[in-house]
């Protein structure tokens, strides 16, 4: 079911998706993509692409604490509607990404999880989850991953269905809580070795 309908939704949304490179193009130059590896099914690597929405950082600025001051314009629309994730249909056509599961996050992330949150990759990376409808940024680290968690112990097309409504309204909603620091997003230690490294 996944790869028909995320085939379906390129089709559909190609003339939008053409728009928002355009204009990535127009207000920041290229590439139009950001790409990177991520951990995938059972932690196995596959190369993520989706809408950049940032600048690369400027002299001695720190690649992990400069997210909101190289945020572009365009940026910042596309990661509030979530329309940044737009291009991983594709992943979800190769079958490396579902609609619906874990977000991938860092490679670096995985000898620090522990035994309970590493289950959230046994199943495959998704475009939405259950993090992602029940508070997004406003959540901690720990608590996005619990959902994680959660959501592998208790799957079903019922719930996959739930989750794709409520991703609907999502951008729609306040998603994050000004001022919240690293410190107090990161509740299970996994920033610390990349904050550690541009110290």
């Amino acid at each position: 079911m996944d790869v028909t309908v995320a085939g379906v939704l390129l089709v559909l949304l190609s003339p939008l998706m053409a728009v928002i490179a355009l204009a990535i193009v127009l207000t920041s130059g290229r590439p139009v993509l950001f790409r990177q590896l991520r951990p995938g099914l059972h932690g196995e690597p596959f190369l993520l692409c989706k809408f950049r929405t940032m600048r690369p950082p400027a002299p001695g600025e720190q690649l992990w604490t400069t997210d909101e001051i190289r945020s572009t314009r365009v940026g910042r629309f596309l990661r509030r509607t979530s329309l940044d994730e737009l291009p991983e249909l594709f992943q979800v056509v190769t079958g490396r990404m579902s609609l619906v599961g874990p977000r991938p996050l860092v490679m670096d992330y995985l000898p620090r999880y522990s035994a309970r949150h590493a289950r959230r990759h046994e199943v495959r990376p998704g475009i939405t989850g259950l993090a992602q409808v029940s508070g997004r940024r406003s959540l901690t680290l720990g608590q996005r991953l619990d959902l994680d968690v959660e959501y592998v112990e208790n799957w079903s097309l019922p719930l996959d269905l739930a989750i794709l409504v409520r991703t609907l309204a999502e951008p729609f909603r306040r998603g994050e809580i000004r001022g919240q620091s690293l410190e107090e997003i990161d509740d299970v230690g996994l920033l610390v070795p990349m904050l550690e490294r541009v110290e």
